[in-house]
């Protein structure tokens, strides 16, 4: 189940609006197939696994490990209950139940009715909550038709996102900003203010790992941005969306099927989703400088706080909004 796991994230930000799900089909203790979801419309993860089967006569009386509960209903593509039926796996083991109303539950007694044993883990378990995290995104989506937000604020020592002079470029380390990049991997959306767009002049796209699925969104009350800004001439495929608030930009997201926007930019763009109680994740990147009133270049880095050497480093704090 881990590997299934690890084969799912393969998938995130690029699904939507389905989950990212990754399979693992064993027999006789051996993995003799693997597969995840990669897109909407393309197979899922349990077809996916069992295609790549060494042997499709081997998916006889094998055992089919999936991080989500197989889904029991056609949509664009065929029911996964029917596939592994059809296949004659012999017993499904998922690591959590679809949060999706029409599924949650069905693909048990489907798949009972055909004689394969089916069997949820335990949701104590660390895969369970692993796999729980995994489509958080999808299951906010799902239930109330909003995207999941995080928000990621990097801020000094002093507590400042930004200098004096309204310069936030750059708090946080380059390994920290990898991580950014990173995340910007698994997510759909890339949100900021237009104060950001402004000053920093961002791409708002990967820098570790090209994401053309990315959707890049501006919240601008005004709707005056500059025209040479990178997210409107960089020439990437990734569109750019400017929304006058961001309820509505949530809104108009989650009907595109959007599931994961990621704010990086601006503090008023951050409490404004705070106040509105539509922050989902936060995430803290705090720097071992101190800013003060001068300008973020002249900031001063210590190099140690006790013992315990600080240069370079950031520590990064990811919890759920209450």
């Amino acid at each position: 189940m881990e590997e299934a796991l690890a084969l799912a994230a393969r998938g995130e930000g690029h699904t939507r609006p389905n989950p990212p799900v990754g399979a693992v089909v064993v027999r006789g203790g051996k993995v003799i197939g693997r597969g995840w979801h990669r897109k909407c419309g393309g197979d899922h993860a349990e077809v996916a696994a069992i295609k790549n089967a060494s042997a499709q006569a081997l998916l006889r009386s094998s055992t089919l490990y999936v991080t989500l509960e197989p889904c029991s209903r056609p949509g664009k593509v065929g029911a996964c209950t029917d596939a592994i039926i059809a296949a004659g796996i012999g017993r499904v083991v998922y690591a959590v139940d679809d949060p999706n109303p029409r599924n949650r539950g069905r693909a048990k007694r489907v798949l009972s009715r055909a004689g394969i044993s089916c069997e949820r883990l335990p949701g104590n378990s660390d895969v369970a909550r692993k796999a729980t995290r995994l489509i958080a995104p999808f299951a906010k989506h799902v239930t109330t038709g909003l995207p999941f937000v995080t928000v990621k604020i990097a801020m000094s020592l002093d507590g400042r996102i930004a200098d004096d002079f309204g310069d936030a470029r750059w708090i946080s380390s380059p390994c920290a900003r990898a991580a950014t990049g990173k995340m910007r991997e698994r997510v759909d959306a890339v949100m900021v203010g237009a104060e950001t767009v402004r000053r920093d002049n961002p791409s708002l796209l990967c820098h570790t790992k090209r994401n053309d699925d990315i959707v890049r969104v501006v919240i601008s009350r005004s709707g005056r941005l500059p025209k040479k800004a990178q997210v409107f001439t960089d020439g990437a495929v990734n569109k750019t969306l400017v929304y006058s608030d961001a309820r509505k930009a949530l809104d108009e997201l989650g009907r595109m099927g959007v599931m994961h926007v990621m704010c990086e930019g601006g503090l008023a763009l951050a409490t404004s989703l705070a106040e509105a109680g539509l922050v989902d994740e936060w995430l803290t990147v705090l720097s071992p400088v101190v800013v003060g009133k001068r300008h973020i270049g002249d900031a001063v880095r210590p190099f140690s706080i006790g013992s315990v050497s600080t240069a370079g480093c950031d520590a990064m704090c990811r919890y759920l909004a209450k």
